[in-house]
């Protein structure tokens, strides 16, 4: 006969590693309900931490929804941070659709041992992003996974929004001779990523282009109606992608010169040096529009009057296609095909 071996069941003790993430920040007790009490809903007023769904009350209009997840790495870089970040892209997202941000979820993946100075700072842009956007975050979810299992933190997001009008945006809106413009410099976002997670030291810097569209984006709404065709925040993949976008669903052609292009100084010497397409870098608070011929030039005055990031520009226009689905004139006698993003150039970009 084996020798009976003695066993007893031990409850593990929370880790309470100070400073840090633990696991039992996500698990259900009393640490959970703390953390989430004084780190998280303390600063976003609006969120009812002990109810299992968020009321909104009425909402007047056609309702939009939105989500989107954000896993940008670094967590920090010039010019923004992923809690703002995830503000930004929900809200602009809904822009995007011709509708007024009302309300945002935030779910947060916390990867243990994360400083929680690091996560308050996170909170803190996130509080200070959703006031300046005038949207409320009126629910979420927190949960903890063991070391490597995750990058510091990870953020889904949820938006809710009205559409003011009755019309609808839509890549099937966009007719021939219809003009494309930019509402401001490009690239900018993808470089500043790019710098800071390379430890590039590029001085100037490139500073990332995040910010809400949706105050720009109404007031174009607003004043053009159905000679807005469509607007596209161009996140991933950049312009290029936008416009192969825009072409593959209307059959039409979309040609842009390079000329008219809008880029900062410091975004145009980065992608000289590393040899980089600054239309197929991601943005963060510059989208594209088509608008029809005749309203251009007021949509310009719109644009120019409420530029969230630098100037902008008509870049070119719609017309039958004949070849390529997406041409760029290069000042080189003649139209070439703009190829189309096969892979980004650098992922977890948001």
């Amino acid at each position: 006969m084996t020798q009976a071996t003695s066993f007893s069941m031990k409850c593990p003790a929370p880790t309470t590693d100070a400073g840090v993430i633990s696991l039992s920040h996500g698990e259900g007790g009393r640490m959970m309900r703390q953390f989430i009490r004084d780190r998280i809903a303390a600063k976003l007023s609006d969120v009812q931490s002990h109810s299992d769904a968020a009321s909104l009350g009425t909402l007047t209009g056609e309702i939009a929804v939105t989500t989107d997840s954000f896993v940008v790495s670094p967590l920090f870089f010039p010019g923004g941070d992923i809690g703002s970040l995830a503000v930004h892209g929900t809200v602009n997202d809904l822009a995007m659709a011709g509708a007024k941000p009302l309300f945002l979820t935030l779910s947060l993946i916390l990867e243990e041992g994360l400083p929680l100075e690091t996560f308050d700072w996170i909170i803190d842009s996130v509080a200070t992003a959703a006031a300046n956007c005038d949207v409320k975050i009126v629910a979420g979810d927190t949960k903890v996974v063991p070391k490597a299992a995750a990058d510091g933190i990870f953020i889904n997001t949820t938006g809710v929004g009205v559409h003011e009008t009755s019309h609808r945006m839509s890549a099937t809106n966009i007719q021939c001779d219809d003009v494309l413009m930019v509402s401001g410099p490009v690239a900018q976002h993808g470089l500043a990523v790019l710098a800071a997670r390379e430890s590039i030291a590029f001085d100037p810097p490139p500073i990332s282009d995040s910010a809400p569209l949706h105050h720009l984006a109404s007031e174009l709404v607003r004043s053009l109606g159905p000679d807005l065709r469509t607007m596209r925040d161009a996140t991933r993949g950049g312009v290029a992608a936008v416009l192969h976008e825009w072409a593959e669903e209307t059959g039409l052609a979309m040609r842009i010169q390079q000329s008219q292009i809008p880029m900062t100084a410091e975004s145009e010497g980065v992608c000289e040096l590393l040899g980089l397409d600054p239309l197929m870098v991601a943005n963060e608070g510059t989208f594209v529009a088509c608008v029809a011929k005749d309203r251009a030039a007021e949509a310009m005055r719109i644009l120019a009057a409420h530029a969230v990031r630098g100037t902008p520009s008509v870049i070119g226009e719609v017309r039958e296609r004949q070849m390529s689905p997406v041409l760029i004139s290069r000042g080189l006698g003649g139209d070439q095909p703009l190829d189309e993003p096969i892979h980004a150039m650098l992922p977890r970009i948001c």
